[in-house]
């Protein structure tokens, strides 16, 4: 039964993602939409990580499992860098990863 809740929000979380993502580059090249997503994702891990039941496989595991995405956030970073522009892959990597744990952490203590 676990499976079919995983199931649900991946198919929710991976479109969603791709919305995103199809939105904010209509407005710029960069790796907006993954680092909103990447963000976002933190944020709802952290806040439904100590969720009962079906609600953390829905959220936690099936939609912010789909909905984040690590192979594109270091794609992007790896594309920045080829390209020659290293404050760009600098700036991605640890505002994302900064960004990310302040995210998830203040998720985790909003349920406190």
């Amino acid at each position: 039964m676990r499976a079919i809740y995983v199931a649900l929000g991946a198919g929710l979380g991976g479109p969603a993602r791709f919305l995103i993502d199809s939105y904010l580059r209509r407005f710029s090249n960069r790796p907006y939409g993954t680092f909103a997503v990447n963000v976002l994702g933190s944020f709802l891990i952290g806040l439904t990580f100590q969720s009962n039941g079906h609600w953390h496989d829905l959220l936690a595991l099936g939609f912010a499992g789909a909905f984040t995405t690590w192979s594109t956030f270091m794609l992007d970073i790896y594309l920045a860098w080829k390209l020659k522009d290293y404050k760009e892959a600098i700036v991605n990597l640890f505002v994302s990863l900064i960004l990310g744990l302040l995210a998830a952490w203040l998720g985790l203590n909003l349920i406190k």
